[in-house]
């Protein structure tokens, strides 16, 4: 009886920390399932509830918005576009950038530099006007757009400046997939 309480109470605890896995929104089946999960989740499901900012893939409510399949991103001011679509580079297969309904920007720094990884003459990586939105160090930031990036989006210099001096802490940024937001949102509105 006492083996057979045991097997029970791991069964029953292994329920609830997947149950507790599920309701936090925590991918259970692994990274193949982690698209269909940021798309169903209580947040993106508020974010398609709201009305599209014209001519982009985003909510209303984000400040900045960027479609990682066309590989572009926007500013928004009161669900209006006020710069883009300009063109970016985002993360690589092996550290590919976030998807998210509600990042946040949390910090500005005009002269950053990477603490990870070293630019051809061997010192710190410039990352230039880098806003921080994600976690992990995920970023706006000026820099090279003919290569992907760790994860951050790059910028043209000019455009990094502007995202630099329009957005706040605080701002909503919303990084999506155009397709897979488009049918979601066909989905929640059936």
């Amino acid at each position: 009886m006492k083996n057979v309480q045991g097997a029970s109470r791991s069964k029953v605890a292994a329920a609830v920390v997947a149950g507790l896995m599920t309701m936090a929104g925590l991918a259970l089946a692994g990274p193949a399932s982690a698209s269909d999960e940021a798309e169903t989740s209580p947040v993106a499901r508020a974010a398609h509830a709201e009305p599209l900012t014209p001519g982009t893939p985003c909510s209303v409510s984000a400040r900045s918005c960027v479609d990682l399949e066309s590989q572009q991103a926007w500013l928004i001011r009161d669900g209006k576009v006020i710069r883009g679509p300009v063109r970016i580079a985002s993360g690589g297969a092996d550290q590919q950038t976030p998807v998210g309904h509600s990042f946040r920007v949390y910090r500005k720094d005009k002269d950053h530099v990477s603490g990870e990884f070293n630019g051809p003459d061997g010192r710190p990586a410039p990352m230039p006007y880098s806003i921080f939105f994600a976690d992990g160090g995920v970023a706006f930031h000026g820099g090279d757009r003919s290569r992907s990036s760790a994860g951050c989006i790059k910028l043209e210099l000019g455009d990094a400046q502007a995202w630099f001096n329009d957005l706040q802490n605080g701002d909503k940024v919303q990084v999506v997939n155009a397709s897979t937001e488009m049918a979601a949102r066909g989905t929640a509105t059936r």
